[in-house]
This record gives structure tokens, C-alpha cells and sequence, in this order.
């Protein structure tokens, strides 16, 4: 999805192609619940008798202060149209006069499922009667309908013992039986009752269908979220469904490996999107640094190293270090920052070196970051690809295999060393190192990477991987000394 203007969504690409679950995440106001309206209305359904019609005039209601005109995205996207399949097709839709483009009867055939905030408001306050109501009670027993009452008790921790429906002539509810007491969703609690709805829409979608829902994690506690979260990725998978859902919890963060994480950021000039950001990077952008030299690498191992080197300066006082996360995302993170007036001559973004290694592939990335024709554009992107540099990897080698390696180079008698010489082969690079923790048995990851970094900085090698970053350090340093040295001269009177 690429957004040109949509409220206060500008010149943003949000890509969710990666898993079939995305999930929004950023501040109150970024623009998370936005995306899922719009996304709601580029489909006209499959069968209107199954799937409300969604048009932009429900989510986009003109008023005499917002009449939504010159708004702009477009989609692309791989579909079926009867026998005829479309790759990466790309659909624009605009408000430029009176009406949004294109015409709702020549939107491609889906269904999708919205699942707003109002579904976690009370069954009892939506509720006008107050006198006694007295509904009929059909015991839910197909096939999908027990598969939601067991994944609902899953979720709840609840050994439900029926799913029911009540009716009577003015509405109907929902029920389950639990430890031998009945109740609706009059009696329901409002997490309850919102997980109910919510597995209800995905266990009767059709395949491929598009479901949309607006903070998923509102009013469940963290564990029926865990546990929510795994049964959608289950069936997204067995369905070929799209789920895309915003959030404001950062436990999120943990399901990266099978969600597309999207973190919605706006500055004055664009929103940027940031992929599977760590939490301390998301801090980073939306408040304020408390030491003067700011460092922003990938992972938990570039974390550890930097922190190595920063204490063998003694700089651990002036050095605030944040994990951006993919490669990828250091360029957006950093063009965010220098968009918001946060990247100060003191931040320095870096790489593990294995990608974007030459000045061309750089500023490539940071081309789509910050886009634009004009003198002032090429200036931020100069000045951007200055504060980006990378450790000195050999060609082609991952970060960990690089430790590794220097690791089975020493001679140390050391059970590290010898753990290290012991892995010969693993299927994945990160094992390199993730294996010597494992078999060292280290009480937690933080520890275990830090004691092995400490015994491969020994190694002759070490000085030529670290000397970007150590030298731009040392010159730092050398500024700050200079600073104190001035500040304690007492001044003429």
C-alpha cells in the first residue's frame, strides 16, 4: 500500500506481503486505524449477502471541515478473477471531487471482515431494557462453531462446556456454559465476549478473505493475547486468510518470526514505516535522548559489542546505544530522526556490515527513504549516508559466523574456545553463536553474549572488525574532554 495523503498519513509504503499477519503499531494519532479503514473499502464483496459493503463514506464522512479531497493511495495486489490471475495489479484510489475513484461496482471481488473498537463495548451497555428478558436458547453444535467454543476456552483458560445462542423477538446473544453456570454475553465480561466475536468472523470466513481488526489487544490480559495471537496465525495459515490488526502492545514485538510488524511514525514532512522495530528504538524516536553520543545498531549481538567497545573507552556514561532491528531499518529510523529534527551530529547508525556495504547501495535505501528532487532533498540525503557506517566484515560472512571464527582462531584454554571449535556445522548463521550459549548454559542471552564477546575482542582481528566505530568514538571522546576542560577555565570578568 502506498499512501500519497490520507488524513494524516503522507507519502508512506507499507508492504504486507511478508506473513499473512500484519500488525500496526505506533503512538495514538500515526495513523494505524486509518490504514484499516481504507483497506476495508478497496474490495467490493464476494457475496453481499455474506459481507458488509464497505465504502469510504462510512469511515471518511464528509463534514464542512474535512471533506477528504486530494486524498490518495494505491494498492498492489495479487488476485483471481475468474479464470484469469492478476500479479502485483495496481488499483489507485483518490477522492478528487465529489466522489472516490474508482467506482464501488468496479472494485475487485472480496470479502473482508472489520472488527472495530465498538465489539469491546458490553453486551449489557448496549443493553436498553431493564426489564426482565426472557430468550429462547439454541445449543451451537456444528463443526465450527465447537472449534471456537475450544479455542475460546483455550484463550480463556476455560473448560466451556456448551456455545449457545439466545433469541427472543428484539435481538439475540451469544452464551456459553462453564463450571455448570449458563450466561449470555449480558453476563460476559467485555474481553470474553470481544474474543468470541473475533474467532467467530475467522473461523466462518471464506478462504482468502481480508479481516481488519482495531486494537486486538483491547481488554484482554497478556496471556489470552499470546494465546489469541497463535490461534489467528494457525488459521490465516489453514484458510489463506489476511489478518491485519492494530495494537499499542509491545509484546507484539516477540512474533516477529510470523508477523509482519509495520510501526507507524509521522514527522512534519512524511509518516515513515519502520519493520520489526525493537522496543528501544520506538522509545528513541518518540522522546528524548539523556546522554549526549546516541549509537543504533541491528541486533542483540551488535548491541553487546558496541557496549564492549564503548566500556573500553570508558565512554559508558555518555553513550545511549538502541537496536533498529533489520538491516532495512536503518534507514528509515535514521531519515525519521532527521526529518523530526532528532539527528544530531552525535548519532551514529550501524550496520553488521554483511549488507548495504558500499556508498552506492547505501544511499540506494536512503533514496526510498527520503525521496524528493529539490537541492534541499540531495543535501538531507548526503547528510543522512554520514552518519551510517559498518563493522569491517570479510565479504559474504554473517556477523556470527564471524565471531565464531574468531573464537575457533584462539589458542586460549578457554571452555568458550573449546565450545566453539566443538560446532562445526549449523543451518541457520545466528547458531553460531545462539549453539555456544545453549551449550554453555548461560543463566540468560544478555550474559552469554557478553562473555563471548569478551574472550573474541581478544583476537588480533578484533581491532581491524571494530575500527570504524572505535575511531569515531575516540574522536568523540577527545570532543567531550575538550568540552569539560573549557567549561571548568573560570572566564574573565
Amino acid at each position: 500500500m502506498n499512501i500519497n495523503l490520507l488524513k494524516n498519513l503522507k507519502e508512506v509504503e507499507i508492504d504486507f506481503s511478508e506473513s499473512r499477519l500484519t500488525a500496526l503499531i505506533g503512538i495514538n494519532g500515526s495513523g494505524k486505524s486509518t490504514i484499516l479503514h481504507a483497506l476495508a473499502c478497496c474490495y467490493k464483496p464476494a457475496d453481499e449477502n455474506k459481507t458488509v459493503n464497505y465504502k469510504f463514506s462510512q469511515f471518511f464522512t464528509p463534514t464542512i471541515d474535512s471533506l477528504w479531497q486530494g486524498s490518495r493511495f494505491t494498492l498492489y495486489h495479487d488476485y483471481r478473477f475468474g479464470s484469469r490471475f492478476y500479479e502485483n495489479e495496481e488499483t489507485i484510489y483518490a477522492k478528487n471531487t465529489d466522489r472516490w475513484s474508482p467506482k464501488y461496482d468496479r472494485r475487485i471481488p472480496r470479502d473482508v471482515f472489520f472488527i472495530g473498537i465498538s465489539s469491546g463495548v458490553p453486551k449489557i451497555e448496549e443493553e436498553k431494557r431493564q426489564s426482565f428478558i426472557r430468550y429462547s436458547t439454541t445449543t451451537l453444535n456444528d463443526t465450527t462453531s465447537r472449534i471456537i467454543k475450544e479455542k475460546a476456552g483455550y484463550i480463556m483458560n476455560r473448560d466451556y462446556s456448551s456455545y449457545n445462542l439466545h433469541s427472543d423477538p428484539k435481538g439475540k446473544y451469544i452464551g456459553v456454559e462453564y463450571n455448570q453456570a449458563k450466561y449470555s454475553s449480558l453476563s460476559m465480561s467485555a474481553g470474553e465476549q470481544r474474543i468470541f466475536k473475533i474467532l467467530a468472523e475467522v473461523y466462518n470466513a471464506p478462504n482468502n478473505s481480508l479481516i481488519l481488526i482495531d486494537e486486538i489487544d483491547l481488554l484482554l490480559h497478556a496471556f489470552a493475547f499470546k494465546k489469541l495471537i497463535e490461534t489467528l496465525h494457525e488459521r490465516a495459515e489453514e484458510k489463506k486468510l489476511q489478518i491485519v490488526f492494530t495494537t499499542h502492545s509491545i509484546d507484539i514485538l516477540s512474533y516477529s518470526k510470523f508477523i509482519n510488524i509495520r510501526h507507524l511514525y509521522s514527522t512534519s514532512e512524511k509518516t515513515i514505516c519502520l519493520t520489526n522495530t525493537k522496543p528501544d528504538t520506538i522509545y528513541r524516536i518518540t522522546g528524548e535522548s539523556t546522554r549526549p553520543i546516541e549509537l543504533f545498531v541491528e541486533d542483540d549481538l551488535a548491541f553487546t559489542i558496541v557496549n564492549h567497545i564503548i566500556e573500553s573507552l570508558n565512554m559508558s556514561k555518555y553513550v545511549n546505544v538502541a537496536r533498529f532491528g533489520a538491516a532495512e531499518n536503518c534507514f528509515t529510523t535514521a531519515a525519521g530522526m532527521l526529518l523530526s529534527n532528532k539527528l544530531t551530529t552525535e548519532c551514529l547508525f550501524i550496520l553488521d556490515g554483511d549488507m548495504f556495504v558500499s556508498e552506492e547501495d547505501k544511499m540506494k535505501r536512503i533514496k526510498k527513504a527520503l525521496t524528493g528532487t529539490t537541492q534541499e532533498n540531495y543535501e538531507m540525503r548526503d547528510k543522512l549516508l554520514k552518519h551510517i557506517t559498518q563493522f569491517n566484515l570479510p565479504d559474504s560472512v554473517a556477523p556470527e559466523h564471524f565471531i565464531h571464527s574468531l573464537l575457533k582462531e584462539l589458542s586460549t584454554l578457554n571452555q568458550i574456545v573449546e565450545t566453539a571449535k566443538d560446532i562445526q556445522k549449523v543451518d541457520n548463521t545466528h547458531k553460531y553463536v545462539d549453539d555456544i550459549i545453549e551449550r554453555m548454559n548461560y543463566q540468560s542471552k544478555e550474559v552469554g553474549l557478553s562473555k563471548i564477546i569478551d574472550v573474541a575482542s581478544q583476537h588480533e582481528k578484533w581491532e581491524h572488525y571494530i575500527a570504524p566505530l572505535k575511531k569515531w568514538l575516540k574522536a568523540r571522546r577527545d570532543e567531550l574532554v575538550e568540552d569539560v576542560q573549557n567549561d571548568q577555565v573560570p572566564q574573565s570578568t
